[in-house]
C-alpha cells in the first residue's frame, strides 16, 4: 500500500507530556466544577477571577455577569462541593482574601463618563458583608501584600469602545487605591503623565505586590508599567512595556494554518503582572488596543526585557489543536498569571483565553523551561495556586447554556510524580522546524497492516486546508506526523466538510463529505490518491438529496477490495423519507455506481436535543458504529459503540422497503469521557480499529469555536 508520503519519521525531540519511570512531577486535572451549582436559576453565571482561603479548603470566584461571589468547598478537592453564593449589588471584577475576609471589588458605574465603584469586605464564614468603601471609580484587580496589612486595586474607569475609534484618551482617568487594612483608610496613587501613550488617560488593568511591599501595575491600553510604593503611596518607577515584532505566526482568520506570518512593532499590552522576585516580574501580553503579542514576557524592575516567549505559546498550541484560527488576531491571547513555590520549584502559569489553555513553565532565573500545557475550560482568566495542598485551580469565564453549550467551570489540578494525562494527541513539527497544524480530527480509519498507524481527517473547520492526518498511535501521546492536503486540480479542494475516511485498497482512500445546500456544498464520497488528489466522486442519488438535511454522511467503512468492494457509510440523522428514530447506513458499490440502503435505529432522544450517527468502521465480521446525542457536560447520556453483524447487512434498493438491522451495545463511552476529569464533551467523531483488534477513539474539538479545544485520544484494548 503506498501511503509512504504520510509515513513521516518521529522527530528525536522528548514526546511532550511524558517523563522518565516515575521521576518527574506534573500537574494533571483532578476535578470540575460546574459553577452554576452554585446559582442555579441564574440566567448567566461565571467564574473569573478566583483565590483560596489560608487553609486551602475553600475557593471564591467573581462572578461578572451573575453579580455575585461564589464559593466553592474543596475539602475533597477531587469532589467540589457548591459552598454558597453572594450578591455583590454591582458586577463584581476581583476578589482576594485576607485571613476570614474576602476583599471584593464591585463595579457599580453608571456609565463609562461616570464611573463608580466599591471595596467590599465579605465575612467568609458567614458570607456576610461587613463593610464597604467607595473607590471613586471603577475597579479591576485587586491584591493584597504578605503581611496582609495592605490591599491595592487597579482603578481602570475603562473605555467605551464604541465610542469613536474606541482609543484613548476617553475620561475621566483610571488610578491606583491602596486600602490600609487596619485604618480602613484608602490613599489615591495619580499615574497620569507617565505613558507615552494616552498619558492623561491611564487605564490601570492589573496590580501585584513584591515582599518589599511595591506594586506592579500594568497599564494595559497606554502598553507601559508602573512601579509603586505600597506605603508611601506614591510612584517609584515606570517604563513602557517595549514592542515586538512577532515572527512564525498564523496571522489570517482563514480555515488553515500558516505559521509563516508575522507583524511589526505591536505594543506588548499586557494584562496580568506577577512578581518572582523583587526585582523581576512576569506579564501576559494579551493585548487590547493595538496590540497584543502573543507571548509573556519577563522585566526586571528597570525596565529590562529578560526574557521573551515569542511565538511559543502559539505554536504549542498548534501542536495541541488548540490554536483558534477564528479568533486570530492577537492568537492564544495570554491574559492571566500565577506564580508559586511548589517544593523547591517556582512555576509559571500562563492562562490562554482563547485556546483554553494552561501554560506551566519553571522558573530557573533566566529562560523559563516549559514543563507542560493543562486542558481548562473554556476562556480561563483567574487561577490560583495551593502550594501546601500541590493544587492548581483555574477560573474559566465562559458560560454557553443558553445556547445549548457547557456553562462556566473551576478547574482542579494536583501536582504528583507520574506522566502528564494531557495532551493525549500531539503533532510533530515540519521540515521547517513549524507546527503540523490541526485540529476538528472528524474521521478516523486504520492501517491494514501496521498496528496503531491510523488516518484521520478534520472537517470544514479548516475548509481552506482540508487534509489527512497521519497519527503513530503508537507513541504516548499519540503523534500526528505527517499532513496531506486532499486536493483538487493540484489545488486545495473547495466546498468541503470531511467527516470519514477509510482506505481504498490501493493505498489511496475514500472520503466522506457531508453536504450543506445553503453553501453549495455537496453530500458526497470521494475517492483520493495517495498524493491526496481528487481522482473521482459520486454524489449522493438524486432520490434521496430530495430530502436532504444538514446532518449527511458522517463515517465510512470499506468492505471487500476491487470490483467487489462496497462502501458502507453512515448517515448522520433522519432525512424527509425517514421515518422518526431510524437513519440509514447507506451501500455504495464503485464499480457499479450502485446504491443501497438499511435502517438502522436509534436510540431515543434527549428532550431538546438529538440522535445521530458519527462513524462507521469495518472489523472481522462486524460494523461498529458510534451513536451519540449532541449534549455536552451534565446533559450527555449517549455516547456509545454499537455493532451490526455485517451478515445482515444486505442492501435494498432506496426506491424499496429498507430492512432495519439488529445492533449490539459495545461499549458506553461515557465513562471513558469522564476520566480525564472535565465535562462530558459532546462530539466523539472518530473510530478505528487496527490490525491487532485494538480500537482508537477521538473526539472533535471543533477548533476551539465555542470549544474549549480539548481533544480526547485513547484506546480500547478489545471491542
Amino acid at each position: 500500500m503506498s501511503t509512504t508520503k504520510l509515513l513521516v519519521a518521529l522527530t528525536a525531540t522528548v514526546l511532550a507530556g511524558t517523563s522518565a519511570a516515575g521521576a518527574a512531577e506534573y500537574f494533571n486535572r483532578i476535578a470540575s466544577f460546574p459553577v452554576a451549582q452554585n446559582a442555579p436559576e441564574a440566567k448567566a453565571t461565571s467564574s473569573e477571577i478566583i483565590a483560596a482561603t489560608d487553609d486551602g479548603m475553600t475557593l471564591i470566584y467573581s462572578d461578572s455577569p451573575g453579580g455575585g461571589i461564589g464559593f466553592v468547598d474543596i475539602t475533597d478537592a477531587k469532589a467540589p462541593k457548591p459552598a454558597g453564593y453572594m450578591a455583590m449589588d454591582g458586577e463584581p471584577t476581583s476578589v482576594t482574601i485576607i485571613g476570614a475576609k474576602a476583599y471584593v471589588g464591585v463595579n457599580t458605574s453608571e456609565s463609562y463618563a461616570n464611573p463608580s465603584g466599591k471595596l467590599v469586605v465579605v465575612d467568609i464564614a458567614g458570607q456576610s458583608v461587613d463593610g464597604e468603601y467607595p473607590l471613586g471609580g471603577q475597579p479591576d484587580s485587586v491584591a493584597h501584600n504578605a503581611a496582609g496589612t495592605l490591599i491595592a486595586v487597579a482603578i481602570e474607569n475603562e473605555r467605551d469602545e464604541g465610542l469613536g475609534d474606541g482609543g484613548l484618551p476617553q475620561m475621566p482617568a483610571g488610578f491606583v487605591v491602596v486600602f490600609d487594612v487596619a485604618a480602613k483608610t484608602l490613599k489615591t496613587v495619580d499615574v497620569t503623565g507617565l505613558a507615552a501613550i494616552g498619558a492623561e488617560d491611564p487605564e490601570p488593568e492589573f496590580v501585584d505586590f513584591n515582599s518589599q511591599d511595591e506594586i506592579a501595575l500594568t497599564l494595559q491600553e497606554n502598553n507601559h508599567i508602573v512601579i509603586i510604593d505600597g506605603h508611601t503611596a506614591s510612584v517609584v518607577a515606570n517604563f513602557t512595556a517595549g514592542t515586538v515584532t512577532t515572527k512564525n505566526v498564523d496571522t489570517k482568520k482563514d480555515g488553515a494554518y500558516d505559521f509563516t506570518g508575522g507583524k511589526a512593532d505591536l505594543p506588548r499590552e499586557p494584562d496580568a503582572v506577577k512578581w518572582l522576585d523583587d526585582d523581576r516580574f512576569v506579564i501576559a501580553n494579551e493585548g487590547d488596543w493595538n496590540g497584543g503579542t502573543r507571548s509573556f514576557s519577563i522585566l526586571n524592575r528597570t525596565g529590562e526585557v529578560l526574557f521573551d516567549s515569542a511565538a511559543q505559546l502559539d505554536q504549542n498550541a498548534a501542536q495541541l489543536g488548540h490554536y483558534p484560527d477564528k479568533r486570530n488576531k492577537k492568537g492564544v491571547e495570554p491574559e492571566g498569571l500565577e506564580v508559586a513555590t511548589f517544593g523547591d520549584t517556582k512555576y509559571i502559569f500562563v492562562t490562554e483565553e482563547r485556546s483554553s489553555l494552561i501554560a506551566v513553565y519553571k522558573d530557573t532565573g533566566a529562560d523559563p523551561e516549559f514543563i507542560q500545557s493543562l486542558p481548562s475550560g473554556m476562556s480561563p482568566e483567574g487561577l490560583v495556586a495551593i502550594p501546601s495542598r500541590h493544587l492548581l485551580a483555574t477560573a474559566n469565564e465562559t458560560d454557553l447554556r443558553e445556547d445549548g453549550g457547557v456553562g462556566s467551570h473551576v478547574m482542579l489540578y494536583e501536582l504528583a510524580e507520574g506522566d502528564a494525562a494531557y495532551p493525549q494527541l500531539i503533532s510533530d513539527l515540519d521540515a521547517d522546524g513549524l507546527p503540523i497544524g490541526w485540529s476538528a480530527i472528524s474521521g478516523a480509519v486504520a492501517d491494514a497492516e501496521k498496528p496503531g498507524m491510523l488516518y484521520a481527517v478534520s472537517d470544514s473547520f479548516l475548509s481552506a486546508a482540508p487534509s489527512i492526518y497521519a497519527i503513530d498511535a503508537t507513541a504516548k501521546p499519540a503523534h500526528i506526523t505527517g499532513k496531506l492536503l486532499v486536493t483538487r486540480n493540484g489545488d486545495a479542494a473547495q466546498k468541503l466538510d470531511l467527516e470519514g475516511i477509510t482506505l481504498d485498497g490501493e493505498g489511496g482512500f475514500w472520503l466522506a463529505n457531508e453536504g450543506d445546500a445553503a453553501k453549495l456544498v455537496p453530500h458526497a464520497l470521494l475517492h483520493v490518491d495517495a498524493e491526496g488528489e481528487i481522482i473521482a466522486e459520486a454524489g449522493l442519488p438524486v432520490e434521496l438529496l430530495a430530502g436532504q438535511t444538514r446532518f449527511g454522511t458522517e463515517g465510512v467503512a470499506a468492505v471487500g477490495t476491487g470490483k467487489d468492494q462496497v462502501l458502507w457509510v453512515a448517515m448522520q440523522r433522519e432525512w424527509g423519507d425517514d421515518d422518526k428514530g431510524f437513519v440509514k447506513l447507506l451501500a455504495y458499490t464503485p464499480s457499479l455506481k450502485a446504491w443501497g440502503a438499511v435502517r438502522y435505529p436509534l436510540e431515543a432522544a434527549p428532550k431538546g436535543g438529538w440522535v445521530g450517527l458519527s462513524e462507521i468502521t469495518v472489523h472481522g465480521d462486524y460494523a461498529y458504529i458510534v451513536e451519540r446525542d449532541n449534549q455536552i457536560g451534565d446533559k450527555a447520556g449517549l455516547k456509545a459503540i454499537y455493532r451490526v453483524k455485517l451478515s445482515d447487512m444486505v442492501a435494498a434498493p432506496l426506491d424499496g422497503d429498507l430492512p432495519v438491522v439488529s445492533k449490539e451495545l459495545v461499549r458506553d463511552l461515557v465513562p471513558d469521557l469522564k476520566s480525564a476529569n472535565g465535562y462530558v464533551v459532546d462530539k466523539v467523531e472518530s473510530l478505528a480499529i487496527d490490525a491487532s483488534g485494538k480500537a482508537y477513539v477521538i473526539t472533535d474539538n471543533d477548533g476551539v469555536d465555542d470549544s474549549s479545544g480539548e481533544t480526547m485520544f485513547w484506546s480500547i484494548d478489545a471491542l
